[in-house]
């Protein structure tokens, strides 16, 4: 399965808290369509606001399984579209991140090709610029470099620093365990407020 074992199933509210670092992007990016998830290592571009032609180019260039990374300045043009999302299957690349617009919202929906973008945008794009890949971007607040883990639910992104993804990873297990007990034991009866007096009590 790989990639982490997909994030080991974990959402992304439980892997930004137990990170401890500021590894959520920006609420204003969003999934696309419904249900979208986003699960991979990062390969990232830097193009330019209203051209998308380092997007082509990062699609050529990303490996497959890759989650593309894109930092076109949050602009509002229609950087990403159904063609470019026939070529990323194609390619075998994860999904998309970009901070900035995208259009065929339907089209892509179809495809089942994850997309988390800032804005949907039906503005047309030139091709100009080529852009630079494999060098860290900012996204969403977020500085990613390519490799870190990119997860991407319902909730919202985060870009786990592949340097600590174990750790942070082996962490949400755990608070996932403690969750789950907590939720065992509201429904045999107990209050929120008896099992937080209980953590109080513990010095936790």
């Amino acid at each position: 399965m790989s990639t982490n074992d997909l994030a080991r199933g974990h959402s992304t509210a439980t892997l930004s808290e137990a990170s401890g670092l500021p590894v959520a992007l920006s609420p204003r990016i969003r999934s696309l369509w419904a249900g979208a998830r986003l699960c991979g290592p990062a390969f990232t571009v830097r193009g330019a606001g209203g051209d998308n032609l380092a997007l082509h180019h990062a699609v050529l260039q990303a490996p497959p399984g890759s989650v593309l990374v894109a930092d076109v300045g949050g602009a509002r043009f229609g950087h990403w579209g159904e063609i470019l999302t026939v070529a990323a299957q194609h390619r075998g690349i994860a999904g998309l991140l970009i901070d900035g617009g995208v259009r065929d919202a339907a089209e892509t929906e179809a495809l089942g090709f994850p997309v988390f973008s800032r804005n949907n945008a039906i503005l047309g794009t030139r091709k100009d610029f080529r852009g630079v890949c494999g060098r860290s971007v900012r996204i969403g607040g977020v500085t990613v470099r390519t490799g870190d883990l990119v997860v991407g639910d319902v909730d919202g992104v985060v870009a786990l620093p592949v340097s600590d993804s174990e750790r942070i990873l082996d962490r949400a297990d755990a608070r996932a365990a403690h969750e789950n007990e907590l939720m065992k034991q509201l429904r045999e009866g107990r209050s929120t407020l008896d099992l937080y007096n209980d953590f109080e009590a513990a010095g936790r």
